[in-house]
């Protein structure tokens, strides 16, 4: 689960070193389309005898993963990795949160509430435009928790993934084309883009079904709470991005909003 939170986080901060070359929409293009490449061999998807119902949240995957790739990156390119990220997590958070009655839950939306205060400091110098397309990312990765929960149900193992995968390529190829031709990009740049494809998207594919095997769903979620911290390393140790006393503490209460929410519900849950 570490190893898993680490590899994204560190090839997202990969992906942001190619910003200046081929900007977000180029790293977008490169990994939509390496991630293709690796997991539809693996997966073998079928495309013949999908129904209209497995199509739907299929088509649903591929409008949620170019949205919330496309705009965490641009809000990475404005706000830094750390900030970003912690951010995009509150859309998880809030699906958690939102299926839930517990007083305990309420409290924990209001400490995350607190924390994008705290981490944002609104105010006059505030990158308005980067915060909302962090917030954008949040609601996309939300939609891609209701939506994979649909496309498991309809699909098995990691079918809908692999085609929704496919789909976006080959949605995303005309782009890349039309964008690198005046985005010239460097071999740096390409390498770059591909290591973010490999580290944030393969890496965390196969590290977290190891992991699932072998943890409760409650110790996982528990667990993605590493994630905005690892971003925040990353971007200080990447991308030398230094965050400041609010921001750390910012990042700190969503980080421990998800903790209760996430090992607390455990509790609540019946005893099989």
């Amino acid at each position: 689960m570490l190893a898993s939170s680490a590899s994204n986080q560190t090839g997202a901060a990969l992906g942001a070193m190619a910003f200046p070359t081929i900007g977000p929409v180029g790293v977008v293009a490169i990994r939509q389309v390496v991630t293709a490449i690796v997991l539809v061999p693996i997966v073998r998807p079928k495309f013949r005898g999908l129904h209209k119902f497995q199509w739907l949240p299929i088509l649903g995957l591929v409008v949620v993963f170019s949205v919330m790739n496309l705009s965490l990156y641009a809000a990475i390119d404005r706000i830094g990795l750390g900030l970003a990220v912690t951010l995009e997590f509150l859309g998880p958070l809030t699906v958690a949160i939102a299926s839930s009655r517990r007083a305990l839950d309420v409290a924990s939306a209001v400490l995350a509430c607190v924390g994008v205060v705290v981490l944002t400091a609104p105010g006059p110098t505030t990158d308005l435009v980067g915060v909302t397309l962090a917030l954008l990312a949040a609601a996309a990765w939300g939609s891609y928790v209701l939506l994979n929960r649909s496309v498991g149900q309809r699909l098995p193992g990691l079918q809908g993934t692999a085609v929704a995968s496919s789909v976006t390529a080959a949605a995303w190829a005309p782009v890349a084309v039309a964008w690198f031709v005046s985005h010239v990009p460097s071999a740096t740049a390409v390498a770059l883009a591909v290591a973010c494809g490999l580290m944030s998207s393969i890496a965390p594919y196969v590290a977290d079904l190891l992991a699932l095997r072998r943890v409760p769903n409650h110790v996982f979620g528990t667990f993605t709470s590493v994630n905005p911290i690892w971003a925040a390393l990353a971007g200080w140790l990447v991308l030398h991005q230094a965050l400041g006393v609010n921001e750390w503490v910012g990042i700190g209460l969503i980080v421990v909003s998800n903790v209760l929410v996430s090992a607390c519900g455990a509790r609540a849950l019946p005893t099989p």
